[in-house]
């Protein structure tokens, strides 16, 4: 496995990202904010690694402490849910706050329901930790693989889940076939032809940390962001407010993938305006980036507005985790998880590995340079993370 980088080649009409916009991001950010556990996630400022690495600033936005459940997914799914219950009374989810929706009168007048999804882990512990708060029901289905820590975390939210023998797409569509079978309603961060009222909210939901994010940087403008991407939902999310916000003067942006599941890079590579799907295993530390196919309401939104993207070798992500685990000086620690510091560990192998130097002179990374990055998990997975941060697993050979 390799490291290699493309860049994207949309021409011809873009996609409108109005809907993933400030206007929008603030109004999914009144939303969880009516939350009691909501508190804006920290901005890290890393001044002295930026120096080492011959960088202006590097940003990361820590999503390991959102809602107390170690990684961001909870803002899709609950704003989802959300929708989902205001679209059945008919109201407007400015007139779903928190505790009206977890009230008794709204329990009484939607009645039982059910929640399924598929997922490796952040997704199902958000919406199963959502449906609790609401005293619904849900059941989680993950991929073949999944780790037992993450399984256990799920359950412990209020799930019914259990480990499939399948992959994550598979699993998707095991979850779909289920929730038509029994009228369940399919809470899933991927979209296909017929299902994608829910996965837009789930997108939308992400603008919170991106908003957030936007107000914590106060004057300053990254000139580059870096974003991991499974299905490519959080990425499509993210890169839409920050095109929304900047317009022609947008930040720089690359999309991180697990070589073993490239699908979105493999799909822009083909540049045949169709879906490239992996449909081998995909084994990969990333496990929260190991899905086969894009996310059709949001690969239009990469296409048009993303400027790299990049498949690279577990060993990318993992020497990411060392590094934002071991702090220079000043700066704070980070504890991210291998989904969450891909993004930072394809941007520190550019940095450090002499064999792929064209990649710092074609991004255009320089001592001007202003990076931004989500962490988007933390250690969900305590073993894994001691083994790679502790151990030297998955080191660069």
């Amino acid at each position: 496995m390799s490291f290699e980088m493309i860049k994207g080649n949309r021409v011809g009409e873009k996609p409108s990202v109005e809907n993933l916009g400030v206007e929008v991001a603030k109004k999914v950010n009144r939303f969880h904010q009516s939350f009691p556990v909501y508190e804006e996630t920290p901005l890290r400022e890393l001044d002295n690694l930026a120096k080492k690495l011959g960088v202006k600033s590097i940003l990361i936005k820590d999503e390991s402490y959102r809602f107390g459940l170690n990684a961001f997914k909870v803002l899709g799914g609950s704003y989802a849910i959300g929708n989902y219950i205001a679209n059945q009374l008919k109201m407007d989810i400015d007139e779903l706050p928190y505790s009206k929706m977890i009230s008794e009168e709204i329990r009484d007048q939607m009645g039982d329901i059910t929640f399924i999804s598929a997922t490796d882990g952040n997704h199902g512990r958000g919406v199963a930790w959502t449906v609790n708060e609401l005293k619904q029901s849900s059941v989680i289905y993950m991929p073949k693989g999944s780790s037992a820590e993450r399984l256990d975390n799920i359950r412990a939210a209020g799930a019914k889940a259990e480990i499939t023998d399948l992959n994550y797409d598979d699993a998707v569509r095991l979850a779909d076939k289920h929730g038509k079978e029994n009228n369940w309603v399919l809470v899933q961060d991927t979209s296909w032809p017929g299902y994608e009222d829910i996965p837009g909210y789930i997108m939308q939901g992400y603008t919170t940390m991106a908003y957030e994010a936007y107000k914590q940087m106060k004057d300053v403008k990254p000139t580059h962001v870096f974003l991991q991407a499974g299905v490519g939902s959080f990425a499509s999310a993210v890169t839409g407010f920050f095109t929304s916000v900047y317009k022609d003067c947008k930040p720089i942006i690359t999309i991180i993938e697990p070589n073993e599941a490239a699908c979105i890079f493999k799909t822009i590579k083909a540049n045949d305006n169709k879906l490239h799907p992996v449909t081998t295993d995909m084994n990969t530390i990333m496990a929260g980036l190991a899905c086969g196919e894009p996310i059709t309401i949001g690969i239009d939104i990469l296409r048009s507005y993303g400027d790299n993207f990049i498949s690279c070798p577990d060993y990318v992500a993992a020497n990411g985790m060392r590094v934002l685990s071991s702090p220079i000086e000043t700066d704070s620690r980070i504890i991210a998880g291998e989904s969450g510091a891909a993004g930072f560990g394809a941007f520190y192998e550019i940095m450090s590995n002499e064999k792929i130097s064209y990649a710092k002179e074609e991004l255009k990374l320089n001592e001007d340079s202003v990076i931004l990055f989500f962490n988007t998990e933390g250690a969900t997975a305590q073993k894994s993370y001691d083994d790679i941060v502790w151990n030297g697993a998955y080191s660069r050979q």
